[in-house]
């Protein structure tokens, strides 16, 4: 199946959607340094991004018409930074918002399905009027708004198609919902909203997978099992005391836990503890993108991520790498930046993708990109109702034959 990937940035959906089996007819990005993250790896032989038609322009500009083939799927991750908890807040008045480009795509191509993704942030109360607007947009990505016609004016047209028995030629079932990546087996408390459509003339019925990994089972293999600190050699008397605050919770786990289907979330020492310490082990030298950076700090609300938890969210900030956020606190409370390896690791980047530019520039990339693993895990499902949509319509098609 055919796919065009919007945003792309250093690639996380882009990789995610590649690696559930679709073929991108195009790649679009702006920035100059994710494009070079891509094309340094398509020029290592990188094979998941070695064959992507990348293009590097503003998507306000681009011209789907001159694609030569149609896509299945158009996905992306429009700017997240109008509606981010840590921006300025200001949504649809920011020049950044892209969800207007998204629908285009949308509309223009008509593929039989989409998937966006934004910050959580998005469904604050104080945006719910245009998380609204951007919904209905999706699905009805034909009806497009007037010359002078403002969002809210435009809101309450579409309104009007709502629950109506008015036949519409593009139309869309959308689903939403906030995913945290730790529920998915990514190594990071991430969450984040998406949008997920399927074109209606094809009758497919969809839900968001169901979760993976959960916190409760990684509580149980700390303080109940011990399996977690026997998993990483920890001695009985490096094992620190379980939080008072859960006391309660894990006496009421019990000895067993067989009621527990999904595997423990996934933790930073899980994810990083065979690479060596770039602070004082100078074989972290001979590691792609693996370098020590100086200058990590502990301030109000920024005291880095625990060892033995999912990491923090990852975050790219306005001027540079905001410190708390992106920094790693050991146990004995002292702390230190990730660096830029660690940092994919925790967005489920393989090891053999390399981020190019300067440590500023490549947290950035990965600060807003979007887990690998958890892209994957949504592609896959959407892949597979496509599939199955087609196989159907081809039966029923040589069934008509044969009755024929």
């Amino acid at each position: 199946m055919k796919s065009i990937e919007l945003f792309v940035g250093a690639g996380g959906l882009g990789i995610g959607a590649s690696m559930a089996g679709f073929k991108h007819i195009a790649v679009i990005e702006r920035d100059q340094y994710a494009c070079k993250t891509i094309r340094e790896n398509q020029r290592r032989g990188f094979p998941i991004v070695t064959s992507w038609p990348l293009f590097e322009d503003d998507i306000r500009h681009f011209k789907f018409s001159d694609l030569s083939e149609s896509a299945d799927l158009i996905s992306g991750g429009p700017p997240c930074q109008p509606f981010s908890l840590g921006g300025k807040h200001r949504g649809n008045l920011d020049g950044r918002d892209m969800f207007p480009e998204a629908v285009r795509a949308v509309r223009e191509q008509q593929p039989k399905a989409f998937v966006f993704e934004n910050v959580k942030g998005l469904t604050r109360s104080s945006f719910s009027d245009y998380f609204r607007y951007i919904c209905i947009q999706f699905e009805y990505p034909g009806i497009k708004i007037k010359k002078e016609e403002s969002w809210f004016e435009h809101l309450a047209r579409l309104e009007q198609h709502t629950g109506s028995s008015r036949e519409i030629n593009l139309q869309y079932r959308v689903s939403t919902k906030i995913l945290n990546s730790a529920n998915y087996g990514v190594p990071q408390k991430r969450e984040r909203v998406f949008f997920v459509g399927f074109r209606s003339d094809l009758n497919i019925e969809w839900s968001f997978p169901e979760p993976t990994h959960s916190r409760d089972m990684l509580l149980f293999s700390k303080w109940v099992s011990g399996e977690y600190w026997e998993r990483h050699g920890i001695s009985k008397k490096e094992i620190p005391e379980a939080p008072r605050s859960l006391s309660q919770k894990i006496r009421a786990m019990g000895k067993t836990c067989s009621s527990f289907e999904e595997q423990p979330w996934i933790t930073v020492r899980d994810i990083i503890s065979d690479l060596p310490d770039p602070e004082t082990d100078k074989r972290a030298r001979n590691i792609s993108n693996h370098h020590f950076q100086s200058g990590a700090r502990v301030y109000k609300g920024h005291t880095g991520s625990p060892l033995d938890e999912p990491a923090k969210t990852l975050k790219a900030g306005d001027h540079g790498v905001p410190g708390g956020e992106n920094m790693l606190r050991r146990p004995d409370g002292s702390v230190r930046y990730f660096t830029v390896r660690e940092s994919a690791r925790l967005q489920a980047f393989p090891d053999e993708y390399i981020f190019n530019g300067t440590w500023t520039e490549t947290m950035r990339q990965l600060g807003n990109a979007v887990p690998v693993k958890l892209a994957e895990t949504i592609f896959s499902s959407v892949k597979n109702k496509l599939k199955i949509a087609a196989n159907g319509k081809n039966k029923s098609v040589k069934n008509l034959a044969y009755a024929t």
